[in-house]
């Protein structure tokens, strides 16, 4: 969290750290509890980031981008089917007999949303957003991910500007959660 450059170099950095997480994931044999522990930083990694395109990168697309609008709507729906995901896994244990199933169904949909982002929207934006506005954005980016939520809230809205106030308070709330538990050490 918090790498620097740009919107586009921040958020790609975040994306290898989320490939890592898979990565050690399949590692571990089924059932193992460390596949648990890994999701559960693979689960704050993807929240914080998230949280952090709907606040920040998707108005941007809105703003910068030919039919923006549409990009934006689709990449905020590929966010909804991972936070469900996420929040489906949060209540299992990798000893589950779904916990496999849910966790290939979440790569799968993860990987198909940065392979959407890194070829076609990141092309796009750097074409059509001047450096400095990227620049700005990448700074309101790993600020935006030191306040977000660590865990799924998949009726919370995803949205300017509800998002915006609402996201700071379930952020602080979700990190008193995983001191008390020593959820994601």
């Amino acid at each position: 969290m918090g790498h620097g450059g740009d919107v586009i170099q921040e958020l790609t950095t975040d994306h290898r750290e989320v490939e890592e997480f898979f990565a050690q994931i399949g590692k571990e044999p089924p059932g193992a509890p460390e596949r648990k522990r890994v999701l559960d930083q693979l689960t704050i990694e993807l929240v914080r980031h998230a949280i952090a395109e709907e606040e920040y990168l998707y108005p941007a697309v809105r703003e910068h981008v030919e039919n923006g609008d549409a990009i934006a709507d689709k990449e905020i729906d590929d966010h909804s089917r991972v936070e469900r995901l996420l929040k489906d896994l949060e209540g299992m244990e990798a000893s589950d007999p779904e916990f496999n199933r849910a966790v290939v169904e979440l790569e799968t949909e993860v990987s198909e949303h940065v392979r959407d982002e890194e070829t076609s929207l990141f092309v796009r934006l750097r074409q059509s957003c001047p450096q400095s506005a990227l620049d700005e954005l990448g700074d309101k980016i790993r600020t935006a991910k030191k306040l977000a939520p660590t865990r799924p809230h998949p009726s919370a809205p995803d949205t300017p500007p509800a998002n915006k106030l609402l996201g700071p308070g379930v952020g602080l709330v979700d990190r008193v959660r995983d001191f008390v538990t020593g959820r994601g050490k």
